[in-house]
């Protein structure tokens, strides 16, 4: 019984710690200027429903795909988010060690899944691996419309970036689609 308690506290404190989530800023987004950028969480629920989108539209797994997206910057609770020209001065843990790390209390089938989604997001290549990729930039790149309706002009690059590196047809549509509307055009269709 000790050990099942010890268990539930372990799976617990994991789910305290991507609590973190909800409050940690995303860093990069300072350096175009954005003053309150969105959480680490809000960028990673939108990256799970694009990423399921992407599925749908792909023909691959959409519940599978929005699982490696909501996963995929879980290891930031420990290492930060840390802005791409930050990386080149650092020699970070790999995303796999740190979420063995962070389950390494919790109950073995917590454990063992979270590792699972995480390695398989970091060095698969099935199609649902290729979606959640895509999904996680083309949420850069809508992310980066919005901040630049809201008056940030240093954010072109971080549409540059995305959209070069979107892999699937639907996200290249996606993003093209995106870049040619408001972010609130979409209220046209209910309110005319």
């Amino acid at each position: 019984m000790p050990e099942d308690t010890d268990q539930a506290k372990g799976t617990a404190g994991f789910l305290f710690e991507m609590g973190m989530l909800k409050r940690a800023k995303r860093s990069g987004w300072w350096i175009a200027g954005v003053k309150d950028p969105e959480t680490i969480a809000e960028h990673s629920f939108r990256v799970g429903l694009i990423g399921s989108v992407l599925a749908m539209m792909e023909g691959a797994d959409p519940a599978k795909t929005a699982l490696l997206g909501l996963w995929h910057d879980t290891q930031e609770t420990r290492v930060s988010d840390i802005p791409h020209i930050g990386r080149r001065y650092l020699d970070a843990a790999s995303n796999e060690k740190v979420t063995a790390d962070q389950v390494s209390a919790a109950h073995p089938a917590v454990r063992a899944g979270a590792q699972r989604i995480v390695e398989e997001y970091e060095t698969g290549d099935s199609l649902e691996v290729i979606c959640a990729h895509d999904a996680d930039k083309l949420e850069c790149l809508i992310q980066a419309v919005e901040y630049r309706e809201q008056g940030c002009a240093n954010v072109q690059g971080w549409i540059d970036s995305s959209l070069e590196k979107l892999k699937t047809a639907s996200a290249l549509a996606l993003a093209e689609a995106a870049l040619h509307m408001t972010s609130v055009q979409w209220q046209k269709t209910y309110l005319s």
